[in-house]
């Protein structure tokens, strides 16, 4: 304590405040702790918690009392509060924040409102509020009591600054909109008109139609409603007596549209009603008479309130703790492992919701578990309780840092950083660290992690400063993180990626010279940097051209010379539109710089001088759609209203009369940028105070909730048949569009109708506004035709809608949902076109009406249970809500899956099994079918339900699924489905057919298979006789996808069919009737383990090869050629195994075989053996770097990068590069793609360092004919990198054996 150290006051308060002394009181210690020690009880009944706040800021926070703000000292209010405040504190919040002071709270359990209050004080939640008025006859006399009641509730919303707005409609016997939601801004203007009311007469009451009118004509975009931007949806009843007509269906349509409804009525009204047309019981409130309205008026604006705040509370997060494990902490760490348990059983853990992982460190770091290990609460804290301290000397912070960033923070490990999910680590240690953590802590925090640390009396608070890089949270290991709920959260503005499109078309050829100097301007402003801000500058007039991509300059100087150079491009006409396209698909690119899948904002600087030639919507939509920020600048030639189109919001479309006043709209821009950047950057804690213990309670790291993302498809039956159901059709259609979180991108709907063939009404990537796609929706009609072909309409839509070109997200991991509505029987097959859809991932529900055939839409429905039927498409409203609770239920089961990668002494489990039964039900095998049931039952018996799926499919002439893989998840569900398991029957036995529905449907991530994940696949046969057709191929896809078949017959099968079956022919085994099955149980069981424990997923890799095909190699390129053959045959070629690529190079790059031009090896390696030598000068190695990212590295060229595929490139090289590698090199880094670099004597051994992913996995050799001496070093670098990169799996023997592996970094 001290003038230049910590200076404190206290205040005690109950209905006024009282000083106990100020911040300029006291200077020494002692002398507080003697005046603690004298404190009364101040005493009072009533607590104002709100006139408390406000006069600690206007009279203790100010320079005369001690504060020292103006020097920068940082200003912190610790209020301790034992009851709810007897009058408002939202204001006071407010205003403490707006001055700059911290506030903490710590309260008992009934505090909960003012917690609440300071929540809701910093909350984005926007809301739209109608009062629905009784304004008949029976209230006349109490009219004013109502008048006063609202307005004394519009007092309290914020109107001034857009969050809130409000509505006014009175109802009698018809209803009357008093003025809209958009009919005002401010709340002095609500005020008047809402003092101005008087009752509009009339009777009786119709609560029903004026339900309905408040639904159709005030909560709609175009009167204000703000629905479709999130905000929340809120009406306010007040009923003076008895509805005349049924408010049920209205109310009800309300609530499925989201409008939360408060219903208030008098003693004339019916509280039954009150309670129907409430959204919640406990909204509904009933007083004696109107003047009574003042009894309820706070409890009911709490509620108002707090609509949508406790949904924006609740968030997903990955939080990794970091815990001291050295011996200095041995005598304590029961208290940190008390610790840990009692804040991780505050969270709320689940895949889509909070993830933890435990790392303990001394002089090196350990894993205990990941943040994909687990994902139930239950498993998480028994693991907390199995800890073992770790021990270990010295104290290494930089080093766990280091590793945290590189092993833990990392999609393979479970983190979801590219979905924008929060990250943060939270430090405990016990001391001052041995090694140097300024670097890990900027990389942890350039990453956007955010950092808590936790210290002891023995902590270095200046290197504890120095990870947070904020102020210092120093504490004993008891604390807990209430503090988290009101610490304020400051905007990390660190990174911003900004495109300048530049009209430079005829038209603006005298005003070019301003525009450039515009830009130099915005971007002399700019923090430029590999790792800050980055900027690229395009022209366009006809077509675009880049001047410089986001990637081409590091630095500020060499940004500004080039733009300083820019020649005006000419040209006409203006094509806005294929400028925006351009951009979007060239510049906004990985490649190209962009770090938007980092979560970096994307910003679009748009100067424009004239109407576009060709349309703006559709790649203006796009852009806002991948979460661009478009800011529009416009001459007086521009068209306002295209100009608004194009820009993020239409307030940022500024305008100027002419290029010469560009520098009066610099200020507007700056602050439009600042504003995007508040909304597109992820917020960041900023915690301050020293030594601060609060209560435990960790439930409020984050206030935004991310929604899981679905796309949805609708597949409508417009044929002939169902053109008088098709109204109703369009309306349900409407009604679950109306459910879904479309405008800030979670959601994206497409809609197709079909009858001979389909047609698409708008894809995907059409509408990014719930209001466009309903406006649309409003006018489908039926397109017409005959017959019924829903075979091809559903391959349709799996080519051509469940695409990313589309705008589908399959390949990002979001649920692909088709809702099928159909009238009638297929008049083509679609058993092939459904099975597709499954095995893409597709989550097929189907409706049919009565002329429907029901088994048809359980074939193609995702589950038999997902095929819904109605009597007439008008009955459909009854089943909306079973599909809806179908659709979350699925989609909350759908999780993407993630490989476990193994850093230091990692433990693997292989203990995993998915196990499917096919028995022959057909009728040569009734007798046999309860001894195959038994023996069924019996090895079920044996697997652990923990680990082990278990799927059961019967089948004669064809298969039927009994339950799939994912259908139970105890042995008891599979054991009592089995109990009354009967034979199918039919003939003839069509094993062929089975053994390819089962690769199709049943082996499926969609069924529930864990193949991805590298789950062993078993396949156990039991058959009664020779199959009808062919098994060979089935059997072989099998095989190739990596199923291990085990067949067993009986005296009437083929034995050699059966061994053509089975992964192995000794796994074929055969017994005389089906009741000798047990004789050959505990070998089946025996066999199963042996191969398991032997099956090590094979990790495919796509490897490009990249060789100097320049004069200087000429001599040496057949041993060049010889090298690369020699690499490729040690390699597991196939489309689902090892790719490769050969590019050759020198003054440009020439492909001669793509990764997916190939899939077996012998046709490579007669490519490769043909190769000849490209020539050319001069050597340009940065270029042909950036040409396989751009062109060989992508989907399209056959890179499975997206899928997780490791992405490898050897280089061989000999010689200097012409050009610069360096922007080239980091790219593909940057892509994490792996480069290995082979040069010569020739070579520069530090630029091939640069280029390779690491300086040591740059090899050198004297001459090309010295390459055979390296192939052993590239194999060793190449399984170093799929260590790092590929999901590690042991080969185990034995059963449930855990290893710890251990891996050099």
């Amino acid at each position: 304590m001290g003038p230049s150290k910590v200076q404190l006051a206290l205040i005690q308060y109950s209905t006024e405040p009282s000083t106990e002394f100020l911040l300029n009181t006291y200077s020494v210690k002692d002398d507080v702790m003697s005046h603690l020690s004298n404190v009364k009880l101040k005493g009072g009944f009533k607590v104002n918690t709100g006139v408390a706040l406000d006069y600690v800021k206007n009279n203790v926070f100010t320079a005369s009392s001690g504060s020292r703000a103006q020097q920068g000292v940082p200003q912190i209010l610790i209020l301790l509060s034992g009851t709810k405040s007897d009058d408002d504190v939202l204001g006071p919040v407010d205003r403490v924040r707006k001055a700059g002071i911290d506030l903490f709270t710590v309260g008992l359990n009934n505090t909960g409102r003012l917690e609440m209050e300071i929540e809701r004080s910093s909350s984005n939640v926007n809301r739209d509020i109608v009062f629905l008025i009784d304004g008949s006859d029976d209230v006349r006399s109490r009219f004013s009591s109502i008048r006063e009641f609202v307005a004394k509730l519009v007092e309290g919303f914020d109107l001034d600054k857009g969050k809130d707005k409000v509505a006014v409609v009175q109802y009698s016997n018809n209803a009357e909109l008093n003025f809209n939601l958009n009919t005002y801004n401010t709340r002095n203007d609500v005020l008047k008109h809402v003092a101005s009311l008087k009752p509009k007469g009339g009777r009786p009451q119709y609560i029903g139609a004026a339900l309905q009118f408040v639904k159709d004509k005030v909560f709609v975009s175009n009167a204000g409603s703000r629905h479709h931007e999130g905000a929340k949806q809120i009406l306010v009843m007040l009923a003076g007596g008895r509805s005349r007509d049924s408010p049920r269906g209205p109310a009800s349509m309300l609530k499925a549209a989201g409008v939360v409804t408060f219903a208030v009525g008098s003693r004339s009204s019916n509280s039954a009603e009150l309670q129907i047309i409430s959204s919640d019981p406990n909204n509904a409130y009933s007083i004696t008479n109107f003047e009574n309205l003042p009894e309820i008026q706070q409890r009911l604006m709490n509620q108002i309130t707090q609509e949508g705040v406790e949904k924006e509370i609740k968030a997903g997060r990955d939080i990794v703790f970091l815990l001291d494990g050295s011996d200095n902490t041995r005598n304590t760490f029961s208290e940190i492992q008390n610790f840990l348990y009692k804040v991780i059983d505050r969270f709320d853990i689940g895949p889509k919701k909070d993830r933890v992982a435990v790392i303990q460190f001394s002089n090196v770091a350990l894993a205990n578990f990941f943040l994909n290990s687990f994902m139930r609460k239950e498993d998480v804290l028994t693991a907390v309780r199995r800890l073992s301290h770790k021990g270990g000397r010295p104290l290494k912070i930089g080093a766990a840092l280091q590793y945290v960033k590189d092993n833990i923070f990392t999609v393979p490990t479970g983190s979801r950083h590219t979905e924008n999910v929060r990250q943060i680590l939270i430090l405990l240690s016990s001391g001052p660290s041995s090694d140097s953590v300024s670097l890990p802590s900027a990389s942890l925090r350039e990453s956007n992690v955010t950092i808590l640390t936790i210290g002891t009396k023995r902590s270095d608070y200046k290197e504890m400063g120095e990870i947070t890089n904020r102020a210092i949270l120093g504490c004993s290991l008891c604390i807990g993180f209430h503090y988290l709920s009101s610490c304020l959260f400051s905007v990390d503005t660190a990174q911003k990626d900004i495109v300048f499109l530049l009209d430079g078309s005829d038209g603006t050829r005298n005003g070019f010279p301003a525009m450039r100097d515009f830009v130099e301007k915005v971007v002399e402003k700019l923090n430029v940097g590999e790792n800050k801000d980055r900027v690229s500058v395009v022209q366009y007039s006809r077509d675009a051209n880049v001047n410089f991509y986001l990637n081409t300059y590091t630095r500020k100087e060499d940004i500004v010379d080039s733009i300083r150079g820019l020649k005006h491009k000419g040209g006409r006409p203006l094509n806005t539109g294929a400028a925006l396209q351009y951009v979007r698909d060239n510049v906004f690119t990985d490649s190209s710089g962009s770090r938007r899948l980092q979560g970096v904002p994307q910003m679009l600087v748009l100067l424009n001088g004239g109407r576009s030639f060709d349309s703006v919507d559709a790649p203006a939509s796009a852009l806002k759609q991948q979460g661009i920020y478009v800011i529009g600048i416009g001459t007086g030639g521009s068209d306002s209203k295209e100009l608004q189109k194009i820009s993020y919001q239409p307030n940022l479309a500024l305008s100027v009369s002419d290029y010469s006043d560009l520098p009066t709209v610099q200020e507007q821009l700056s602050s439009a940028m600042s504003t995007v950047l508040l909304r597109a950057t992820p917020v960041t804690p900023t915690v301050t105070g020293k030594k601060l213990n609060t209560c435990l309670k960790c439930d409020c790291f984050l206030v935004e909730k991310r929604l899981p993302g679905r796309d949805i498809v609708f597949l409508l039956d417009g044929s002939d048949d169902t053109r008088t159901g098709f109204p109703a059709m369009r309306d349900f259609v409407q009604r679950v569009v109306e459910t879904l979180s479309v405008d800030d991108s979670t959601d994206r709907v497409s809609v197709v109708q079909y009858s001979r063939d389909p047609t698409v009404q708008f894809y995907l990537n059409t509408y990014t506004t719930k209001g466009e796609i309903l406006d649309t929706l409003r006018d489908l009609r039926p397109k017409g035709g005959r017959p019924l072909n829903t075979g091809a309409a559903l391959q349709y839509l799996r080519d051509n809608v469940f695409t990313a070109s589309a705008g589908s997200r399959r390949l990002e991991g979001v649920p692909q949902i088709l809702i099928l509505l159909s009238g009638g029987r297929s008049f083509d097959r679609v058993e092939e076109p459904a099975s597709a859809l499954k095995q893409l991932g597709v989550l097929t529900f189907a409706i049919g009406s009565r002329s429907s055939d029901s088994r048809e839409l359980q074939s193609i429905s995702h589950d038999r249970s997902y095929a819904l039927s109605v009597s007439e498409f008008t009955d459909l409203p009854k089943v909306q809500q079973q599909l809806q609770s179908s659709v979350e239920a699925v989609v909350s089961k759908v999780t993407p899956e993630t490989p476990t990668v193994l850093g230091i002494q990692a433990p693997i489990d292989t203990a995993q099994k998915d196990i499917v039964f096919l028995l022959d039900g057909s009728d040569g095998t009734r007798n046999g079918f309860p001894a195959m049931r038994d023996f069924v039952e019996k090895v079920t018996l044996s697997v652990d339900d923990s680990t082990d799926r278990v799927s059961v499919v019967q089948y004669s002439r064809d298969p039927t699924v009994q339950f799939y893989l994912n259908t139970y998840t105890t042995k008891g569900e599979i054991l009592d489905t089995l109990r009354d398991l009967r034979p199918k029957g039919g003939r003839p036995l069509n094993t062929g057919a089975a053994l390819q529905y089962l690769r199709d449907n049943v082996f499926t991530a969609s069924a529930g298979s864990r193949r991805l994940e590298g789950v062993p696949q078993i396949l156990i046969l039991l058959s009664g006789g020779r199959s009808f057709d062919r098994v060979e191929e089935p059997a072989s896809a099998l095989k190739q996808l990596g199923v291990l078949t085990f067949a067993i017959g009986s005296r009437s099968s083929d034995s050699r069919e059966l061994q053509s079956i089975s992964h192995d022919r000794s796994y074929a085994l055969s017994v005389s009737e089906f009741t000798d099955l047990p004789k050959v149980q505990q070998q089946l069981q025996s066999s199963v383990e042996a191969v398991v424990s032997k099956v090590t997923p094979e990790t495919p890799t796509d490897i490009v090869f990249l060789l100097d095909g320049s004069d200087g190699t000429r001599n040496g390129f057949p041993a060049m050629r010889d090298f690369v053959e020699k690499v490729v045959e040690k390699l597991n070629v196939g489309e689902n195994k090892d790719r490769a690529s050969v590019v050759q190079y020198s003054r440009d790059a020439n492909v001669n075989f793509y990764l997916n031009t190939y899939t077996r090896k012998e046709d490579i390696v007669d490519s490769i053996r043909g190769l000849k030598h490209k020539g050319g000068r001069p050597l340009n190695t940065g270029a042909a770097l950036q040409y396989v990212r751009d062109n060989v590295f992508t989907d399209s060229s056959g890179s499975r990068r997206l899928q997780g595929v490791p992405q490898m490139l050897v280089l061989l090289n000999g010689g200097r590069s012409f050009d610069s590698v360096d922007a080239p090199a980091s790219a593909l880094k940057q892509q994490g793609i792996y480069v290995i670099g082979i040069g010569t004597g020739g070579s520069d051994s530090k630029e091939l360092q640069k280029i390779s992913y690491q300086p040591n996995l740059a090899l050198s050799v004297s001459d090309y004919s010295d390459l055979p001496t390296v192939q052993e070093q590239l194999s060793s670098a190449m399984s170093t990198v799929l260590l790092r990169a590929t999901p590690v799996t042991p080969t185990v023997t034995g059963k449930k054996v855990t290893k710890y592996l251990s891996i050099s970094s």
